[in-house]
Formats: C-alpha cells, structure tokens, sequence
C-alpha cells in the first residue's frame, strides 16, 4: 500500500506560525481585562454611529432623487403661443424624463370648475378671452437636475415664466448637508477617543509581558513576531466592535420596522422610499468591519511603533 503523503516542512512552520500568533493574541487578550472591553465598547459606539450616519445619508439622498424625480417644473408659455412644438422638442432632452402639455382651453376649464362657476361661456365672455396661457408640466431624471433644468427652460424665448418647489429641495438639501457635518464630527471625536482607549489598552498590555519580551528579544525572537500578536489584539477589537455595531443596528432596523406597521399609509410609503438598495445593504456591513479594523489596527499600531520602527 501506497503511504499517505507527509505535511510539506513549509506547511509545518506556516501552522506553527499561525498557532503561535493566535495564542499570544489570546493571552494578551486575558491580560487587558476590562480594559478590553472598555476599547471594544468605544469602538462598537463608533462604529454603530458611523453606520447610522452613513445609512441616513444614503437614505436621504434617495429621497431627494425620488422626491426630485417626481417633481413637476412648470413652464408657463407667452400668450397666444402653442406648446405642442416645444413640447416634442423638450421631450428629445435626455435630463427630461417626460413632457405634459396642458392647453389654455383645458386650463381655463379646470379652473372655472374649481372655482364653482357652471357657465363656462359666461365666465369667459366675463374676461373678455381665454386669461390663462398654455402650460407644460415637466419632469426631470433625477432630483439633482431639477434646479439646473428649470434655469435652462427661463432661456427659451417661448416661455415667460418657470416654478416649482425650489425651497423644499434646497432645505431638504441643507438639511442633508447639516445633518452629514454634525455626524461626521461625532464621529471624528469618537475615532480619537477610541484610539486613545485601543493605544492604552495595548501599552498596558505590553507593560504587564514586558518580562516575556525580554526573554524572547533573548532567544533571538525579531521584533515583528514579538509585537505582531499586538496588531492582531488590536484589530481583534475593530471586528468585534464591527459584528456588534452591525447587530445592534440590525435590531433597530428591526424594531424601527414592527414600529412602522402601526403607523399611518403616508409614514409607511415614506419608510418605503428611505429603503436602501442592495448594493448599499451590502456595502454597508464591509464598511463598518473594514472601519473598525482600520482603528483597531492603528491604535495597537500608535502603541508599539516605537518597538517597531527601532
């Protein structure tokens, strides 16, 4: 019978290697104690407002191209001219998404009917003519292009006056934008703090073996391998801190959902147009693992560079 081919020396060393690396990460976790979970803490309540932030940005964001792609600009042609050129010849521009003609005739008919007035006849021959003008209602691609689009119509010779909802847009917008700066300065404070908090940890850590590294800097051990299981202390703690913040803001997504069943059909098809779309379901939880290994990794870094970089 043929023997069963033996581990190759290199596969031998590489495992050695790995389960050296895990242990010394695992017993420089056992000595940081509470402090371990007061660094993982700071970093789940950086990375859950780092979450909740982005998610928000991404959902108003989407709000404001729906909101934007419903909206209606309209164009209000100069007297006694006919929309029907202008209007096939809007419909050919691709920022517009669709071109409504209405005519002075059905204008004048809709209004006389809001006002109450049965005789259409004797409403206009009160006026004298038709006062109204020929109206085109327009839709943009994107909520973005609104503001754009609507400056572009005011130069059509044809048109003499252009309105929509300019100011809800712009607050919206301002709104975002408010929002977006004061998170994104809560979360630049809470990265410092939890780099702090990582950078202490991982220094008493290494006060506490400091006898042990001195054995191995002894034996010949290089500095790489002494302080590596460090960077993996430290990055431990970002994806700890990423898998919580990633629960937590699960949960509330979830409650935030059993809340909305109860709620008015206006808040419910709000709820449906703050839904985030695949991609950024998906893209949302790597960002949040990959953030918190970034400050895990950077803070047990800023504590051993000195050790390192000699």
């Amino acid at each position: 019978m043929r023997r069963s081919a033996l581990p190759s020396p290199v596969l031998k060393v590489t495992f050695t290697q790995m389960q050296y690396l895990a242990q010394e990460t695992l017993r420089g976790l056992q000595r940081g104690g509470w402090m371990n979970w007061a660094a993982i803490s700071t970093v789940t309540v950086l990375l859950f407002l780092f979450g909740i932030s982005l998610q928000t940005s991404w959902q108003v964001n989407g709000l404001l191209q729906n909101m934007g792609s419903q909206l209606e600009i309209s164009a209000y042609l100069r007297p006694n001219l006919s929309g029907e050129t202008l209007q096939k010849q809007l419909g050919q521009l691709q920022t517009i998404a669709s071109v409504e003609l209405l005519p002075r005739a059905d204008a004048w008919k809709q209004l006389v009917a809001d006002l109450g007035a049965t005789d259409l006849q004797s409403a206009t021959d009160a006026l004298g003519q038709n006062p109204l003008v020929d109206q085109l209602k327009i839709r943009a691609r994107s909520g973005e292009q609104v503001p754009k689009l609507a400056q572009m119509l005011s130069g059509f010779p044809e048109i003499e006056h252009v309105s929509y909802l300019n100011e809800v847009m712009q607050n919206l917008v301002q709104l975002n934008q408010g929002l977006s700066w004061m998170g994104w300065g809560v979360i630049g404070l809470l990265t410092l703090t939890a780099l702090a908090v990582i950078n202490t940890t991982i220094r008493l850590i290494v006060v506490t073996r400091h006898q042990e590294i001195e054995v191995m800097q002894l034996v010949g051990a290089t500095t790489t391998w002494i302080y590596l299981p460090f960077l993996l202390q430290g990055l431990t703690f970002g994806l700890l801190g990423g898998g919580l913040a990633i629960g937590f803001m699960a949960i509330a997504h979830h409650f935030m959902a059993r809340l909305l069943v109860t709620q008015p059909a206006f808040l419910q098809s709000l709820a449906q147009n703050l839904q985030l779309t695949m991609f950024q379901g998906a893209l949302l939880p790597l960002l949040l693992v990959g953030f918190g290994s970034f400050v895990g990794l950077s803070g047990s870094f800023l504590a051993v560079r000195r050790f390192l970089v000699r």
